[in-house]
């Protein structure tokens, strides 16, 4: 290739996400954004009125159309404020969930422990609101875009802090399948569908999610020892 053509030639660029912005610096970038709209219509809602998705873009210092790309609707994005302020329950619920005869190297222990935790808190916390997250799942079933995910990011982090103490021994791609796998079975979704397709009560429900919790991290860590 000549200089002129070298010249001439477009630049590859790195993949990009809804933001523009490449690889992991991306993802952190959504959840900035997300966060910043949440907490911005958190302050309006306290305040008084109840704000438009456009006025809690001006609040957060976020463009309306990034706004509108995260939250479509003024309703989304109210009943995502509004269970925000769950999340300080479940991190506290995580943070005191190491278990007395865990030492400070016992990762699977500390690992179990903080999962059954956070299985618990969420599942006690979803039956609690449980008309504002069947409301979320309506507000977002069948949605697609440049800014998905569209729901269940709290579940993810919550489910990634848990399980945390075992990353090292599961090496990455284990441990995102793991998560990935805990997402599909722990939380509103798989309550209700118990509730709804099975007819559990809630403690059966119950049971039977920190049953599979427990059991796909036991695989996993078995699975990560037999390579050893």
């Amino acid at each position: 290739m000549s200089v002129k053509q070298s010249l001439r030639a477009p630049r590859k660029r790195a993949p990009t996400n809804a933001d523009g912005v490449a690889g992991a610096r991306g993802n952190k970038q959504k959840r900035r954004t997300r966060a910043a709209l949440l907490a911005a219509a958190a302050r309006l809602m306290a305040e008084g009125p109840t704000p438009s998705v456009s006025e809690v873009a001006d609040a957060a210092d976020v463009s309306r159309r990034t706004a509108y790309r995260y939250f479509p609707t003024q309703d989304q994005l109210l009943v995502e404020a509004s269970l925000e302020v769950l999340r300080p329950e479940v991190e506290a619920a995580l943070a005191a969930a190491l278990p007395a005869s865990a030492g400070p190297t016992d990762d699977v222990a500390q690992a179990e422990a903080r999962l059954d935790a956070a299985v618990a808190v969420m599942h006690r916390l979803a039956l609690e609101n449980e008309p504002l997250l069947r409301t979320m799942i309506r507000l977002t079933a069948g949605r697609t875009g440049d800014a998905r995910p569209v729901r269940g990011y709290r579940r993810v982090e919550w489910l990634t802090s848990a399980v945390a103490p075992v990353k090292a021994r599961l090496g990455r791609q284990r441990f995102e399948r793991l998560v990935s796998a805990l997402t599909a079975c722990v939380g509103m979704d798989s309550l209700f569908l118990l509730q709804d397709t099975r007819g559990l009560a809630a403690a059966a429900a119950e049971r039977i999610t920190r049953w599979t919790a427990r059991t796909l991290l036991a695989a996993s860590i078995r699975e990560a020892e037999e390579e050893r």
